[in-house]
């Protein structure tokens, strides 16, 4: 398929309301949060995400995931930051072409919010570069939930 301006942004919506597509530098990273009930107590205002994340290499020259920065935000506005080195305990290096993905959690105390973020890499000559990590939404009802798409 040719890729002009017209299909190029379809090709970032994303295949649901709540996962988010963003490329940056030739690296596009794909977020499909999960609502997860069976860990979830709304009764002691506890809702489980879990998200998982692909980070496709679509460059010529090798990078590697050096470290995360998530901005969590519930819907009460209580925003929280979690930075640290890699991923699930992992600095991975993606060759071009390749796709690593993982899945980690999120619990928060309100039944929304959005999670959005960066990655620093290192491409193959050493050089730092930072990856964005579009908003996607925590919620426990995505169909009927009118908070995300605004």
């Amino acid at each position: 398929m040719v890729h002009t301006k017209d299909n190029q942004d379809n090709l970032l919506q994303p295949q649901d309301k709540t996962s988010s597509i963003a490329i940056t530098d030739g690296v596009k990273v794909i977020a499909r949060p999960i609502y997860i009930p069976e860990r979830s107590d709304a009764s002691r205002s506890y809702y489980y995400f879990s998200y998982e994340i692909s980070i496709e290499n679509m460059r010529e020259d090798p990078i590697r995931l050096l470290s995360r920065h998530w901005i969590i935000i519930d819907s009460d506005g209580v925003r929280s930051e979690v930075k640290g080195p890699g991923v699930v305990g992992e600095t991975p290096l993606i060759r071009p072409g390749e796709t690593y993905t993982y899945t980690s959690y999120c619990p928060l105390t309100t039944d929304f919010g959005t999670m959005e973020g960066t990655y620093q890499m290192i491409d193959g000559k050493g050089n730092p570069f930072t990856v964005k990590i579009g908003r996607f939404y925590l919620a426990t009802n995505a169909e009927e939930s009118n908070h995300y798409g605004k």
